[in-house]
């Protein structure tokens, strides 16, 4: 990212792997960066099992001090998690129609520089003259997927004439993806101010093959078609971008509307809703469930901890930010969390993510046998641990604009990151298995102490008090579940509570595994490309 007066000019900010670089010193340090997330996550891993075989005491003391640290974060998290819970709770009851409606123009308070300088004051905004532009990219999935999202934007209740819907298809997709869109345009075109159905050509040159060139290629079709030619204010449209499968909850756009208009400098934030995933719950095998679950419930937990948000799947930003930054990139995997850090690096460090508090449904990861579920659903959450490509980015961007950047905000933003990651790669293995190495692997002269006797009763106890966290879960879980499906009876309605059993399994085998792998992936440089979710309903 290179700077001439107060226009930039974008070097850094478009990369997605050190291969990008034509500079080799830079390329060297980018490749270098890349390493550092699954080095850390298995030189831990390494280290704790030397010390269980040549230090068993020492691994033992750390692993009850390790324990008593679960136990707390626990805690602290099942606390976060029952006060979003009261949040969601609330927002979905309020009439946020009447809320938009009761509220005064306010300024734009757009910036004098997109980079910087003091705000000053735009045009008086009103919550009708926001227009939503909606874009939904898709690949293979059937009409069974499609139709219900779109349903779901009539029935939300905002009025449709102030929304530009598009589909977003890929050429790759053939003649079928074609002829669903003919059929989804002839049931929803009219009911919008406009729809468009957009074509994303296939292998252009530089880029990946995935969602972000796909609504790339679709945003800057309605920027050319639509906004421009019917001279749209850029200030006064919000763009969300969901995933084919996602289904709004009546009164979302209002609640977005009114969240854009109400907060400090709109025009610096996206605006995040919460994932829940309803839409098949109940058919859905029990492991897809409690994998679904609990990534709903760590969506909830972090719109607490709003420092430590970003944007993740579906979601909102202004159309204003997104064209300044030049749309999305095009050539890698994680586009929905990569957003926001472009804008945070774009903006320096004046960019943030505002937590809605209002769910979108969205699919369970589901297949039509349960073997073929396994290995999506460990696919699924393989590409969402390569989200950790982020940090090589924040990094190499903190080093190279240091004297632009706000130091600091980068520093303390790469350090949760590295922190998230290396968690979700290493603490529950940790638990789960390096746990019981020193008893194991220590030998006869620290199976004799008193230390090797009491460490099984000791971790058992704490993560016996832990597991009041996973009894929460299953409670929210539980309440938050749509009305059950007449074909299912009260067993089902059981199920869905003992399934919190395989938890710790579940954390493991679809939460450590896969995110360790994405990180020993980006180690050895063997790059991900993006793999699409198959939808079966």
């Amino acid at each position: 990212m290179a700077w001439s007066g107060k226009n930039i000019i974008m070097d850094y900010l478009k990369i997605s792997k050190a291969s990008d670089l034509l500079n080799a010193p830079d390329r060297r340090v980018y490749r270098f960066l890349e390493i550092l997330p699954g080095g850390f996550s298995w030189a831990t891993l390494i280290i704790l099992v030397l010390f269980s075989w040549l230090k068993p005491i020492w691994a033992a003391y750390f692993i009850i001090a390790f324990d008593v640290y679960w136990l707390l974060l626990v805690v602290y998290l099942g606390i976060n998690l029952f006060v979003a819970y009261l949040r969601i709770k609330k927002n979905v009851k309020i009439d946020w129609r009447e809320k938009c409606q009761a509220l005064p123009a306010r300024p734009a308070c757009l910036p004098v520089d997109r980079v910087g300088g003091s705000p000053r004051e735009g045009n008086n905004l009103s919550w009708p003259e926001i227009i939503h532009l909606v874009i939904f990219p898709t690949y293979n999935e059937s009409l069974a997927v499609i139709r219900p999202s779109f349903e779901a934007l009539v029935k939300d209740g905002y009025p449709t004439a102030k929304m530009i819907v598009v589909l977003a298809i890929e050429e790759r997709a053939g003649d079928e993806a074609k002829r669903r869109a003919g059929v989804i345009e002839q049931e929803f075109g009219a009911k919008f101010k406009h729809f468009l159905v957009t074509v994303h050509p296939d292998n252009l040159a530089g880029e990946l093959r995935g969602k972000g060139a796909n609504q790339t290629w679709a945003a800057r079709q309605v920027k050319l078609q639509i906004i421009d030619k019917f001279n749209y204010n850029y200030d006064k449209i919000l763009i969300s971008v969901f995933d084919m499968d996602t289904v709004v909850i009546p009164g979302y756009f209002y609640c977005l509307t009114h969240r854009f208009l109400t907060v400090k400098n709109p025009y610096r934030a996206s605006f995040q809703p919460i994932p829940i995933y309803h839409n098949n719950i109940w058919q859905a095998p029990f492991f897809a469930r409690v994998a679904a679950s609990s990534n709903t419930f760590w969506q909830m937990m972090q719109q607490i901890r709003q420092e430590k948000l970003a944007t993740y799947s579906s979601h909102a930003m202004t159309w204003r930010a997104l064209v300044d930054i030049n749309f999305w990139s095009t050539n890698m995997v994680s586009e929905d969390s990569r957003i926001f850090w472009h804008c945070y690096c774009y903006y320096r460090g004046d960019y943030r993510v505002e937590p809605l508090y209002f769910p979108v449904s969205m699919d369970v990861c589901m297949d039509f046998t349960v073997w073929q579920t396994i290995k999506n659903l460990y696919k699924q959450q393989r590409r969402w641990g390569w989200g950790v490509e982020n940090l090589p980015y924040l990094m190499f961007n903190t080093i190279k604009e240091r004297k632009i950047l706000p130091v600091g905000k980068m520093v303390n933003k790469i350090l949760v990151q590295f922190y998230g990651f290396h968690s979700w790669a290493t603490n529950s293995l940790i638990i789960g298995v390096i746990g019981w190495l020193p008893i194991i692997l220590g030998g006869n002269n620290f199976n004799i102490t008193v230390l090797s006797n009491n460490l099984p009763a000791v971790s058992r106890t704490l993560m016996v008090v832990a597991m009041i966290g996973m009894i929460l879960s299953a409670i929210i879980s539980t309440i938050l579940l749509p009305k059950r499906p007449r074909q299912y009876g009260f067993a089902k309605s059981i199920a869905m509570v003992l399934q919190w059993l395989i938890l710790p399994v579940s954390i493991i085998v679809f939460g450590a595994i896969p995110g360790l792998e994405a990180q020993t992936r980006m180690m050895l440089g063997k790059y991900m490309g993006f793999w699409v979710t198959p939808k079966a309903r």
